[in-house]
């Protein structure tokens, strides 16, 4: 079953930085766009940044503008989410999954290759 793997999340003060990275497993990533998701306690899941399959279109959620950077490497299968100066609002799990292109009208249970998602802890 194609899926991801997500990690790089851990317990970090206010202000800190974390580098989280996305592995594909069992599927070729070169095909796909990837949207990095993150879920707080009680909230639904929502959306962060994706990037496009040649990494020419991303987009970012408005909270997150300049302080996270998705990238994308195609010969490692994998895709990474840069978040610079994190708040307690950025604390969830963070999960990525796959669909054809990024668009903020493509509903999320259209997204496939759910991973078990790393924990983000944002707190002094």
């Amino acid at each position: 079953q194609p899926h991801f793997v997500e990690s790089g999340g851990a317990l970090v003060q206010p202000g800190g930085s974390l580098s989280l990275s996305c592995e594909a497993s069992g599927f070729n990533l070169v095909y796909y766009a990837v949207r990095w998701f993150r879920q707080a306690p009680g909230n639904r899941r929502e959306g962060v940044s994706c990037i496009s399959i040649d990494g020419g279109k991303i987009s970012y959620k408005d909270s997150v503008k300049g302080r996270f950077t998705i990238s994308r490497d195609n010969e490692k299968n994998t895709v990474y989410l840069q978040m610079n100066n994190l708040t307690s609002e950025d604390t969830g799990v963070y999960y990525c999954a796959f669909t054809y292109y990024c668009s903020d009208f493509i509903s999320i249970t259209e997204y496939k290759g759910w991973g078990q998602g790393t924990q983000v802890t944002v707190s002094s």
